[in-house]
């Protein structure tokens, strides 16, 4: 699938509206806006610069990318789901990818494909992501763009409510990580698993340390 029909599916799978419940998630990025870590745009921007570099989403972006090129094989999924799951750094960040995928995963079902009986449970979101647009026949690169994307204006989202950031501060952000966003997916299109490791450990701690918030709003 090409073009417009596979760009009309991409928006509707990685929009805000989809039911994965992706809102209700911050990867950490409460624990840093808590602590005094992230209190401005600039400081939101090197936060997910980052993350993207040296993150989770970095990790995110290959899985995705393995799963898409591997979604016809069944134990190629079993091992980047156990890999995906195995790489969480924090029980929050677990059920994260763990839960987001379950819910991707049951939506999808409206558009059928022979792909989810090849697909274990938990399945974290980037390896469901990456295989039903593999199956479905959607560009690697266009489903990198679209999810890591939607991955930064989640995160943006978060700091937009409890910074608290303005929009236009929000959106500034976002369109000034276009080209982050647009490096990871070219690099990640062509990565090996080798590849994966991030050195983000700040992200990382802000993760383990979200359940010890004395008031949280997000789920991670």
């Amino acid at each position: 699938m090409t073009g417009p029909a596979a760009l009309q599916r991409l928006l509707t799978w990685l929009s805000p509206a989809f039911p994965v419940g992706a809102f209700a998630w911050s990867q950490g990025l409460e624990t840093a806006i808590a602590d005094g870590r992230v209190t401005d745009a600039m400081r939101l921007r090197d936060w997910i610069v980052g993350v993207l570099a040296h993150g989770a989403l970095k990790t995110d972006a290959i899985l995705l990318a393995h799963a898409h090129r591997g979604q016809a094989d069944a134990a190629v999924l079993a091992e980047l789901v156990d890999l995906g799951l195995a790489l969480t750094a924090a029980s929050e960040r677990h059920a994260e990818t763990a839960l987001t995928g379950e819910a991707f995963m049951a939506a999808a079902r409206a558009w059928p494909s022979d792909v989810f009986a090849r697909l274990p449970q938990p399945c974290p979101y980037p390896v469901v992501v990456g295989a039903v647009a593999g199956a479905q026949g959607i560009g690697l690169e266009a489903t990198l763009l679209g999810y890591l994307t939607a991955a930064t204006h989640a995160q943006i989202s978060v700091a937009v409510r409890l910074v608290p950031l303005g929009q236009t501060a929000g959106l500034q952000v976002l369109a000034g990580l276009e080209p982050d966003v647009a490096a990871l997916a070219a690099r990640a299109a062509n990565a090996s698993l080798d590849g994966i490791g991030g050195i983000a450990y700040a992200a990382d701690i802000a993760q383990m340390r979200h359940e010890m918030l004395g008031t949280r709003v997000f789920r991670s």
